[in-house]
C-alpha cells in the first residue's frame, strides 16, 4: 500500500547548499519534489496529498544521533526494546529522525542482552526515531582515559565479543594500544563494515596514527577521554587532526570550551565533524540523582557527574547541539545543520539515502523555528513528533 504524500509548505527548505524560500516540499516516504506553489495548486484535491502549514519555520533533514545511551528515563544498557521505545519517542521531540543507541563496559552478557534488543528495534519495532544500529562504546579502552566505564568489565578488543553482532554493530570506540599488533583492528576491517573509532585511549601520535593507517576512521568524543593536546606531544587529538578521519563533538558547553567549535572547523573542515549528544537516562528529564552503568551520576548545572567530579556522558539534546555551534561559530545554518544530519549519514555510508533533502532520499525531516524549538519530526514521511503549533496536518 503506498503511503499518502504529504507536502509542507510556507516553511524555510535547508538543502545542503544554502536555504530556499517559497517552495513546497512534498513527499512520501521518500522525497517526491520540492515544487513552486502553483504546481500544488493544480493537483486534484483528491489526490488526498496532507498538507502542513510551516509558518515560516525552517524545514531541516531529521538529524542523526550517532552516539547517545539514553534520555527520558531510559537506557540503551536497562536491554528492553520498551527502552528503546522510549528513547526513541523522547528523541524525537528534538528533531532526531534515526540514531545508534550506544552500549557502554558492563558484563558481557548485560552487553549482548543490549544488543539483541537493538536487533529486534532495528526491525522497525518502535515507533519514533528509526534505530539504525548500535554504537558500541566500552569494554575495548583504556582504563586510565575510563571516563565513567567501570573498570572491573574493561578488557583487551576481543572479536569474539563482537561475532554474533556484526549485522547490529555500526560503530565500536577501541583505545588502539590496548590492541596488540591491531589484530582486532584489521580483523573488524576485514571482515565487517563496521566504523572503528579511536576513544577512551592514552595513545600518543605515532600509535594513533598507525591505527588509523590500519582502519580507524572515526574519533569517539575528541578531546574527552584521551590525553590533552600538546605542542610536543600531539597525541591521539594531533593524530585525528592530522589524519583527516571523522570525529565526535559534544557541544553541551561543558565537555569543550566553545571556543574550540570554530577552531575545529578551520583544521578539520565542516566534512568531518559531527556533533552527538552522548546522552546518558536523565537526558530532557531535570536535575537529580540518576544510575549510569550502576553509577550514582548526579546532574546540576547542565552536567552530569560521577561522584568524584567525572563527566558521565550529557544531557544534551540535539537541537540544543546545533543551535550551541551555530551561536558559537561563523557557520550559516545549513552548515550546522549538515553537522547532525549529512555528515553522520556520510560516516555511517548511508548518505545515499539519509542526511539531506534530496528527491528519492527517505523523508526524514524536522521542523522548528529560529530558536530550535521542534514543531515536527518525521521519519521516512511519519510523523513522529508533532508540537501541534505552526503546522497541525490537515486536509488538502
Amino acid at each position: 500500500m503506498t503511503k499518502r504524500a504529504t507536502c509542507i509548505r510556507g516553511g524555510k527548505i535547508i538543502l545542503e547548499k544554502g536555504i530556499l524560500n517559497d517552495k513546497v516540499l512534498l513527499f512520501d516516504d521518500k522525497i517526491i519534489g520540492i515544487l513552486d506553489p502553483e504546481e500544488l495548486h493544480r493537483m486534484a484535491p483528491d489526490d488526498g496529498i496532507m498538507v502542513v502549514d510551516a509558518h515560516g519555520d525552517y524545514i531541516s533533514p531529521g538529524f542523526i544521533d550517532l552516539h547517545i545511551h539514553g534520555s527520558g528515563g531510559k537506557d540503551t544498557m536497562d536491554g528492553q526494546l520498551s527502552d528503546l521505545q522510549t528513547i526513541s519517542q523522547t528523541i524525537a521531540a528534538k528533531g532526531v529522525s534515526s540514531f545508534l543507541p550506544a552500549t557502554m563496559t558492563m558484563e558481557k552478557q548485560r552487553i549482548w542482552k543490549a544488543l539483541e534488543a537493538i536487533r529486534l528495534a532495528m526491525k522497525g519495532n518502535i515507533k519514533g526515531a528509526r534505530v539504525l544500529g548500535a554504537y558500541m562504546e566500552g569494554p575495548f579502552i583504556s582504563a586510565q582515559y575510563k571516563g565513567a566505564h567501570p573498570e572491573a568489565y574493561l578488557q583487551k578488543p576481543d572479536y569474539e565479543l563482537i561475532r554474533d553482532y556484526t549485522d547490529v554493530i555500526k560503530i565500536i570506540t577501541v583505545a588502539p594500544e590496548e590492541d596488540p599488533q591491531f589484530q582486532f583492528i584489521q580483523r573488524v576491517q576485514n571482515e565487517t563494515g563496521i566504523v572503528l573509532s579511536i576513544g577512551h585511549t592514552g595513545a600518543d601520535y605515532e600509535t594513533a596514527m598507525a591505527s588509523i593507517r590500519c582502519g580507524i576512521g572515526h574519533a569517539t568524543h575528541l578531546f574527552n577521554a584521551m590525553p590533552p593536546f600538546h605542542h610536543r606531544a600531539p597525541g591521539a587529538v594531533g593524530a585525528v587532526l592530522h589524519s583527516g578521519i571523522h570525529f565526535e563533538l559534544i557541544a553541551d558547553l561543558q565537555h569543550i570550551h566553545p571556543a574550540f567549535f570554530q577552531i575545529l572547523l578551520h583544521p578539520a573542515g565542516k566534512d568531518r565533524m559531527i556533533l552527538v549528544t552522548d546522552a546518558m537516562r536523565a537526558a530532557s528529564m531535570g536535575e537529580g540523582s540518576w544510575d549510569l552503568g550502576g553509577q550514582q551520576v548526579t546532574v546540576d548545572h547542565g552536567s552530569a557527574r560521577l561522584p568524584d567530579g567525572t563527566l558521565a556522558g550529557s544531557i544534551l539534546t540535539m537541537n540544543q547541539a546545533v543551535r550551541n555551534i551555530l551561536v558559537h561559530t561563523d557557520l550559516q545554518i545549513h552548515e550546522a545543520v549538515a553537522l547532525a544530519t549529512l555528515n553522520p549519514a556520510k560516516l555511517l555510508r548511508m548518505d545515499h539515502c539519509k542526511g539531506s533533502i534530496e528527491v528519492g532520499k527517505d523523508a526524514d525531516l524536522a521542523v522548528f523555528d529560529e530558536n530550535f524549538n521542534i514543531r515536527m519530526t518525521f521519519s521516512e514521511g511519519d510523523i513522529i513528533y508533532s508540537a501541534n503549533q505552526g503546522g497541525r496536518p490537515c486536509a488538502f
